[in-house]
């Protein structure tokens, strides 16, 4: 009975590499990072309309939420700050964010031939 640290590891056999006469002469070069890697997951924001509406909508949700923590302490009397200035532009940034998503994915201006 004891934890997995106190027992002596055990090594396993490892395979044998594949035969890299088979391999291509020139592989392919990898993805960029943040290109779509196939057409179906690129259209996927534009062409469903209830993932848009559920993103979008979370956002105004998170935006409103931060918006509204942020005014409390000035319906309680309080002066406004920088800070309580800045995560109230945060705020209405997020929810614009959410508009975005909602009325315009990314790409949608632009014809795909």
């Amino acid at each position: 009975m004891g934890s997995q640290v106190s027992k002596p590891l055990e090594f396993s056999k490892i395979a044998a590499p594949p035969d890299t006469a088979a391999a291509p002469a020139k592989p392919a070069p990898p993805a960029t990072p943040g290109a779509p890697t196939s057409p179906a997951e690129h259209r996927l924001l534009k062409t469903c309309w209830s993932c848009r509406v559920l993103s979008g909508l979370g956002l105004i949700g998170a935006g409103g939420y931060v918006y509204w923590e942020a005014r409390k302490p000035m319906k309680m009397g309080y002066p406004p700050s920088p800070w309580t200035i800045t995560k109230m532009v945060i705020g209405i940034s997020i929810a614009t964010w959410g508009m975005v998503v909602m009325a315009h994915p990314k790409g949608k201006a632009y014809r795909v031939a």
